[in-house]
């Protein structure tokens, strides 16, 4: 396991952190809330970088190659692996009510 490292502080004003601690749940702390937003702002952020690399990627494809897809090509492929996981669930669903 690797060593624990310490976040900078933040400093607010106090209606903020008055606001922070109504929110605690109980037996939560104000740390533990703190982090918990860090750790979702990070991961947002990450998946924001990789949702920006793939269109990146999508547009140099595009640029080089001339192919494109129109969106009622996107949407109806969409559609049709969304439809393909719902069946693939409510089969299994039944499989175990039954």
């Amino acid at each position: 396991m690797s060593k624990a490292a310490i976040l900078p502080q933040v400093r607010v004003d106090a209606d903020f952190r008055a606001q922070a601690e109504a929110v605690l749940r109980p037996g939560e702390s104000l740390s533990e809330l703190v982090e918990a937003s860090v750790r979702r702002v990070v991961e947002h952020r990450q998946v924001q970088s990789e949702f920006h690399a793939r269109g990146q990627a999508a547009w140099e494809h595009y640029q080089a190659t001339g192919v494109s897809h129109s969106a009622g090509e996107v949407l109806a492929r969409m559609r049709a692996m969304t439809a393909a996981r719902r069946a693939e669930l409510e089969c299994k669903a039944a499989e175990r009510q039954a």
